[in-house]
């Protein structure tokens, strides 16, 4: 039983069926959303229907049993998981149902690109008032999260402000708009490495772009962001991306939680419950993806490049389990930082990991890259092409 059907869940049905495992995927919506090309849906650049991929033919594809509900709460030492409409017991659990979002005052005047797929869409009409206005001032960020910081995302927020710049600039008004970037840290952007905040704070002047950084964020207010140091920064329309936090479904379950209140496991994804002493293979339960309390470099970052490499680690240990043969494979040695940061009319190569972090650009020929991948990804798991090994 796989739980949730974002990058991680999806991946982990697709490999677990390769596997030949009968394979049930509970999700509370009935698509697949393709969030890092979602970037686009504000500017106009895609669809929704273009960055979403239905389940049900997933599920004919691939030949997995497909439950739309939500769930309520996981017992695993009963084996069982709760939903809204249904009642499961299985022989495996793979949790893979994301993350919360920290709290803020007055987030409700604030829309995430992170957040429902549908807020897209409400990102899209805030804008395009704006520009059917003339003229405003648009803010930008992310918050972080003092107990985890790989459970931040930053990069969507980078790319939808540029991609909004080019926007406007295409449009012929961007000088009667005023864009900010705000963070309460004093380095965002950092896990990306020295080389990249130096292109960073390049863009942010080629662009007229403003940043407030190093204040922690006080509340949200209908038309601005107040900070901590009473200061205000006023604001026509705020995207803002939260930290996540631990899923409000762990609150009423009973698997073992870090202080942030994301699920513990180890190195082979498998989650070690104090009540086993036997060997884990008795439990029976995996975490990948957002809900996972991923170990290792403060750099770290959950990507959905992670969490899918997470799933093939879990199918792979699930058939050494039930084939009862020694070896394991480990998440750690593959953790890096890997995107592609578009800007609308380029992007940046991004990459980090324990030994090296690169950043340089792509002009042009990086935003069409990207959306090349968008394309690859879709297809690829509709088996419309081939998938490329590693990818």
């Amino acid at each position: 039983m796989i739980l949730g059907g974002g990058f991680a869940g999806v991946e982990a049905a697709i490999m677990l069926r390769k596997y030949n495992f009968d394979v049930t995927l509970v999700s509370n919506r009935d698509y697949f959303y393709i969030y890092p090309i979602s970037i686009w849906i504000p500017t106009g650049e895609k669809s929704f229907n273009d960055v979403s991929i239905s389940l049900k033919k997933l599920q004919e594809i691939h030949k997995f049993e497909l439950i739309i509900d939500e769930v309520i709460s996981i017992k695993s030492l009963e084996k069982t998981v709760y939903c809204k409409n249904h009642q499961f017991k299985y022989e495996y659990l793979v949790v893979a149902i994301g993350s919360d979002k920290m709290k803020h005052k007055g987030l409700e005047n604030t829309v995430s690109i992170c957040g429902k797929p549908e807020d897209s869409l409400l990102i899209k009409e805030k804008i395009d008032e704006l520009i059917k206005k003339g003229s405003g001032s648009i803010s930008m960020g992310f918050g972080g999260n003092p107990k985890d910081a790989s459970n931040v995302r930053g990069g969507p927020a980078y790319e939808l402000l540029f991609n909004i710049h080019n926007k406007l600039k295409k449009l012929g008004i961007r000088d009667k708009f005023k864009l900010n970037f705000f963070a309460p840290m004093k380095k965002p952007g950092s896990r990306m490495g020295p080389k990249a905040l130096k292109m960073m704070d390049f863009y942010f002047k080629k662009l007229n772009i403003d940043s407030f950084t190093g204040k922690k964020i006080n509340r949200f207010e209908k038309d601005s962001i107040v900070f901590e140091d009473k200061s205000v920064l006023k604001s026509d329309f705020t995207m803002f991306i939260p930290a996540g936090t631990g899923h409000k479904v762990f609150e009423n379950s009973d698997l073992p939680l870090n202080a942030t209140g994301l699920v513990n496991i180890n190195n082979y994804c498998e989650v070690k419950h104090d009540y086993y002493d036997s060997p884990n293979d008795e439990y029976k339960v995996f975490a990948i993806g957002d809900c996972a309390a991923l170990q290792g470099a403060d750099w770290r970052a959950k990507q959905g490049h992670i969490a899918e490499i997470m799933a093939k680690i879990v199918a792979f240990n699930i058939n050494s389990i039930e084939k009862k043969k020694v070896g394991r494979k480990g998440y750690s040695c593959h953790l890096n930082i890997l995107c592609i940061m578009d800007s609308g009319n380029g992007a940046s190569f991004v990459y980090r990991d324990d030994t090296k972090a690169i950043m340089f650009p792509m002009p042009v020929f990086g935003h069409w890259l990207k959306k090349s991948w968008g394309w690859y990804c879709k297809n690829s798991k509709l088996k419309n092409i081939p998938r490329i090994p590693g990818l």
